[in-house]
């Protein structure tokens, strides 16, 4: 990661989710995000619709000159970037990866912008529809609207080494209800 903004919440993602290999999304509260939330978005993972934007920060919506709620995340990319971003979308939702992907875009004047994509996934609760949220932002200058992006590069994180909590805490968190207690017969 090259943006602060992405590292700054991939940090605060990273603590919320504990020993998960995600955090719920109830989680990631905005108040510690308060500088960042322009720049973050979220997304529901349906296929059938595109993969639109639940929510979409201030300066997101700024960068392309519309209010993106609803929209298909994909449609912001060039057609040769569409597949791949989908493909990258569905790694992070389902295999609960962090991906990190450089994109490039123009503006109307054909300047050249380079930005970074930091999508983070949430744990899948049953019943609950599935969504991720990421990190959008220009590592220069950008001004005016941009056109269509480019996908330019990308990589996932690797889990890192499972953290381990203590035994005793570790079959408290697993009983979740009704616990047996062996005894005398």
């Amino acid at each position: 990661m090259k943006h602060p903004s992405s590292k700054e919440f991939f940090a605060y993602w990273d603590d919320k989710r504990g020993f998960a290999r995600a955090p719920e999304r109830s989680d990631i509260e905005p108040g510690p995000l308060r500088e960042l939330l322009g720049d973050i978005f979220v997304l529901s993972y349906d296929k059938r619709a595109g993969f639109p934007f639940r929510v979409a920060g201030t300066r997101v919506c700024a960068l392309l000159a519309r209010d993106l709620k609803g929209q298909a995340f994909p449609m912001l990319f060039a057609p040769d970037s569409r597949r791949d971003i989908e493909d990258i979308i569905t790694v992070v939702s389902e295999e609960l990866l962090v991906a990190v992907a450089g994109v490039t875009a123009t503006t109307e004047a054909g300047q050249k912008v380079h930005l970074e994509l930091l999508l983070l996934p949430f744990n899948m609760r049953a019943h609950t529809p599935i969504s991720l949220t990421g990190l959008l932002a220009p590592l220069g200058e950008a001004r005016g609207k941009l056109g269509p992006f480019s996908l330019t590069s990308f990589r996932y994180l690797a889990h890192p080494p499972q953290r381990f909590a203590p035994r005793a805490l570790r079959k408290l968190q697993a009983a979740r209800g009704l616990m047996v207690y062996e005894g005398l017969r």
